[in-house]
């Protein structure tokens, strides 16, 4: 059986918006993928003394926000397994759902500069390559990040970064604004976020 090109795109989706989308699209074309993973976390180890919205909500958001484009299906794995919710122990849950599959795990490049400390990160290049999306902001120091990570530049394929620049944080702030978010993450998740009187308050 040919082995399965899939991309993993893991994150709080507190909304999901049209970055999230675009750049899930960007790395299915530049690598080839037959399907991207959008992975809920179900309770982010970055963001403990922050609020975050109720996971059925982000659940639901994401399945409307990927609707149309049937290449991206969400994955509840990471919401439903036990702690400690971290890469290393996720990706051998998904080889288990996804034996025949290479995984590419997408992330942007601050993330990769942070990389030596997340929890195990030479077991996780071990089991996936890593799709970064480029940041001007952000400088990477390769000869620092191979001598903490052995054979990290190896692992990591560079996307050209879809030209859409929206964040999660400037959609809540537009909603306790009263302002529109339609144009940011569609008309599906707005409405929803509309009904359900999500970030009406900070």
């Amino acid at each position: 059986m040919k082995n399965r090109r899939v991309g993993l795109l893991g994150g709080t989706f507190d909304p999901p918006h049209f970055g999230h989308v675009k750049l899930a699209v960007a790395a299915r074309e530049q690598l080839a993928l037959g399907t991207v993973l959008f992975l809920p976390v179900g309770n982010p180890p970055h963001k403990q003394n922050k609020r975050v919205t109720a996971v059925s909500h982000r659940i639901h958001m994401v399945r409307l926000a990927i609707a149309s484009r049937p290449y991206c299906q969400l994955d509840e794995i990471d919401i439903h397994r036990p702690l400690p919710h971290n890469t290393a122990t996720l990706l051998p849950l998904l080889r288990q759902s996804y034996p025949n599959a290479l995984f590419w795990f997408i992330i942007g490049a601050d993330s990769l500069r942070d990389f030596p400390t997340w929890d195990d990160p030479e077991r996780i290049i071990a089991q996936c390559r890593l799709a970064v999306l480029p940041r001007q902001d952000i400088l990477l120091k390769w000869h620092e990040l191979q001598q903490r990570v052995p054979h990290i530049e190896t692992a990591v394929d560079f996307l050209k970064p879809p030209q859409y620049h929206v964040s999660s944080t400037a959609i809540r702030q537009r909603v306790r604004n009263g302002e529109p978010i339609d144009e940011m993450v569609g008309t599906a998740v707005a409405a929803y976020i509309r009904e359900q009187r999500l970030y009406d308050k900070p």
